[in-house]
């Protein structure tokens, strides 16, 4: 069985694809899934599914809901369910079933060490894997119950970190030149996130578009002063300093940070 929660939730088994309809218990799965293989007490399910809006029925309520968890996670060729009873809550064995976001940051792990090998190509194969993933916000919804909030956080830094990566290595191939529309994007998608806006200019630079590198920078100044009242960071500045004086190191070198 295969559980997938980089996008909206669905479990698929060997008669199909599933999904929850019903949101309480869809929050009581993922909570479940962001913790695998660790109790969770009914306390935390509690506050998690209703927040400080609990009923008095409410451990009742996660009884019921966990009942019904189990009828959807069963399968006809095994009598025993992935969510285990254990004091003071419950945890769900993976076994060896499989999680995306497990499969995600693993393929990240292993990108991240080709690129310490500089093998730069299957840095890249696996970068693209990993975030190939995703296919669209964790769960499909804002995060609106204390777990689920501060894990979308983490893994949000985990897919920039990767994403980054996956830039830096596509850079190291000679590749500026397809990255250029990409990286648009994502700075107008992410307008305050610097190391965009470094990793345009060096392509822009690599494909002998100085101006328009030194016009992002421009860009990325105006935002940051604007938004934030900060000037850029200093590796920005720096890739800055580097195209105005024409640093031939520009066009070779690794980026750095």
């Amino acid at each position: 069985m295969r559980y997938e929660i980089l996008g909206p939730l669905r479990v698929t088994k060997e008669d199909g694809t599933c999904f929850i309809s019903a949101p309480k218990m869809e929050t009581l799965l993922a909570t479940l899934l962001v913790r695998p293989n660790e109790v969770v007490s009914a306390d935390q399910l509690i506050s998690e599914i209703w927040g400080a809006a609990a009923p008095r029925s409410a451990n009742a309520g996660i009884h019921v809901m966990v009942s019904n968890l189990r009828k959807f996670l069963a399968r006809p060729d095994r009598t025993d369910s992935p969510i285990v009873t254990r004091s003071p809550g419950y945890l769900l064995d993976l076994g060896d079933d499989t999680l995306d976001a497990h499969d995600f940051l693993d393929l990240a792990a292993r990108g991240h060490e080709h690129v310490r090998l500089k093998k730069y190509a299957e840095a890249v194969a696996c970068f693209d894997r990993a975030l190939g993933l995703w296919r669209g916000q964790l769960l499909g919804r804002p995060p609106a119950s204390p777990m689920i909030v501060w894990y979308d956080t983490w893994l949000a830094e985990q897919r920039l970190g990767c994403l980054e990566a996956n830039l830096e290595a596509e850079l190291e191939l000679g590749r500026h030149r397809r990255l250029v529309p990409r990286l648009y994007s994502l700075i107008t998608e992410h307008p305050l996130h610097e190391p965009f806006y470094r990793h345009l200019m060096v392509a822009l630079y690599r494909a002998e578009r100085v101006a328009d590198a030194l016009d992002v920078y421009r860009t990325a100044r105006t935002r940051l002063r604007d938004e934030l009242g900060l000037e850029p960071c200093r590796s920005l500045q720096d890739t800055q300093r580097a195209i105005l004086v024409g640093d031939r190191r520009m066009g070779l070198v690794r980026l750095a940070g």
